[in-house]
């Protein structure tokens, strides 16, 4: 089925005082070492590594059509022009985050890159009949490196995926170290973007990015705006950098974490409790004999799990071969680590080679009898996993593990190319029947949304549902709201929602879907004040949890 957005456009105006106004700035005048520093800069992007010479990351390529940054968005009334909004998501916030770069990058530049930018809908509260408008508002996290950034009126660190390369590399890390010893900046602080995607625990909403810690931030729940608190180390206990794909037990509540890096221990496991407290101490893996780029992990009841990819880090071949520092080892075996859920140390982490499965996401896992049971989609050419993500071709697996043999078995469970997956989160570290991922057409373009029956698994396609956005459109990661309404409801009654873009006509378009239905039937469509360009992970808080977050202490 191919029927995309509406293409209603019977609108209700924009209240005047919710329109956008113009925000100016003095910026002081840059100081003689900045001003160095931006001509060695300026030499480098122009003359050694130029962004025309490799269209991949040349600025003007990737940041364009709906790639391309937009300014701040105050709290805009934005209208429901189609169906009605339904209770379990009234008066609740949907909230994506994606990179959206404040200046004109002046070298390299790669998608991974890019400010924190959070677009939230605080969609109509209950007994608005689900048709009241709704309210967008796009912020930027406040990170330490967007406010330099943002005094300094230019970008002053390069990208971290697209610019250290070879001698030009060299020459770039050696201009921010100056920059540095002369006081510009502060590492210390943090050169996260907060980019990646958003967590609720502890009665605390985040913006999280896996190079720097978790920052707070807070969605009004009477206006929508959104505001960003502070980057937070939890009471001095929290180091480094956090996964931006935590798990949070259902059940529990608590919150499970890793940290990865390019030096000893490449991985550190930690974990927190369900009021948002740091528990026990770091559990460093020293059994992780490289630095492999461990985006994302799985939990079950008793055990975490880490895959160790072919994609890795390679510091050493920027300095010494002019390559790039992070790339993919096609001799390495990728493996499955597994370790006890509340491990004090590394002592009974397995691990359990799996040739060529390299999960960047992870779905779900969860136990059965002496088996775990991971599901994921399996990057099928990850040599082109960072630099040519067009090429990427994505295949959801079930792979088994018997914990008493060692065995292993994969079942693939889709030929499309599927990633960007979420399923009901009431049965994270459960099993669990259904799942959503978005359609690569090509990734990171998501062309509409499929459904998947895992039980389906060796005996046919698991597909059992799809929507298409249409020709023109394109969207984001899905994510699965459950309905909420009785005891004992199934698994998928709920709905699946995402923000659309309409290449063809500018308009981009909250759509929400019914999780039942064979189609993926559009149940409401809030048309947005303005485009909203393609990013990363979203999250959906309810009005309760809007309701409930605690200020930072």
């Amino acid at each position: 089925r191919t029927t995309g957005i509406s293409q209603r456009t019977n609108h209700r105006p924009i209240p005047p005082r919710l329109q956008p106004a113009p925000v100016s700035r003095v910026r002081a005048a840059p100081s003689p070492q900045a001003i160095f520093c931006n001509a060695l800069d300026e030499l480098i992007n122009n003359f050694i590594d130029p962004p025309v010479l490799r269209p991949s990351v040349d600025p003007r390529h990737v940041l364009s059509n709906n790639f391309a940054p937009v300014d701040e968005l105050p709290p805009t009334s934005c209208p429901v022009v189609r169906g009605a909004i339904p209770r379990c998501l009234a008066g609740g916030a949907y909230i994506r985050n994606g990179p959206n770069p404040q200046h004109l990058p002046r070298g390299p530049h790669h998608l991974f890159d890019g400010d924190g930018m959070l677009h939230s809908l605080l969609l109509p509260p209950a007994g608005s009949d689900g048709m009241a408008p709704a309210i967008l508002c796009s912020r930027y996290v406040r990170t330490y490196r967007y406010l330099l950034e943002r005094d300094a009126g230019a970008p002053v660190l390069p990208s971290i995926f697209s610019a250290f390369h070879g001698a030009a590399g060299m020459a770039r890390g050696a201009v921010s170290a100056v920059r540095v010893l002369t006081g510009q900046m502060n590492p210390a602080e943090g050169v996260g973007l907060a980019n990646t995607s958003l967590a609720f625990f502890g009665g605390r909403l985040y913006a999280l990015g896996e190079s720097d810690l978790p920052y707070a931030v807070r969605v009004s729940s009477d206006d929508g705006d959104v505001a960003t608190l502070g980057r937070c180390d939890f009471e001095g206990r929290l180091f480094m950098g956090m996964t931006a794909h935590p798990k949070k037990d259902p059940v529990t509540g608590e919150l499970f974490a890793f940290r990865y890096g390019p030096v000893p221990p490449f991985l550190t496991y930690f974990w927190f409790d369900s009021d948002g407290n740091k528990s026990g101490d770091d559990v460093p893996i020293f059994s992780l004999r490289q630095p492999s780029f461990l985006h994302d992990f799985a939990i079950t009841e008793r055990y975490a799990i880490f895959p160790d990819l072919q994609i890795v880090m390679k510091p050493m071949d920027m300095v010494l071969g002019g390559g790039a520092p992070v790339g993919s080892d096609n001799g390495k075996v990728p493996r499955i680590g597994v370790l006890p859920r509340y491990a004090t140390s590394e002592a009974e982490m397995r691990w359990f080679e799996v040739p060529g499965f390299n999960p960047v996401h992870a779905l779900n896992a969860w136990e059965d009898g002496d088996e775990l049971v991971l599901v994921a989609p399996n990057v099928l050419s990850v040599e082109h996993a960072l630099d040519r993500m067009e090429l990427v071709h994505s295949s959801l697996e079930m792979v088994r593990i018997d914990l008493g043999s060692g065995a292993v078995s994969r079942t693939p469970m889709s030929a499309a190319n599927i990633d960007f997956g979420v399923i009901n989160p009431r049965y994270m570290g459960r099993k669990n029947r259904y799942a959503y991922l978005g359609v690569g057409d090509p990734m990171p373009k998501i062309s509409g949304v499929v459904k998947l029956d895992l039980t389906l698994a060796g005996k046919s396609d698991c597909v059992v549902a799809r929507r298409n956005f249409g020709s023109t459109c394109f969207g984001g990661e899905p994510f699965f709201v459950a309905s909420g309404e009785r005891e004992g409801e199934e698994e998928d009654e709920g709905y699946v929602v995402s923000y659309v873009h309409d290449e063809g006509s500018g308009e981009s378009r909250f759509v929400v879907m019914d999780a039942r239905s064979p189609d993926l039937d559009i149940v409401a469509e809030v048309l947005l004040p303005r485009r909203v360009p393609y990013g990363f992970h979203g999250l959906f808080v309810s009005q309760a949890e809007l309701r409930s977050q605690r200020p930072l202490k």
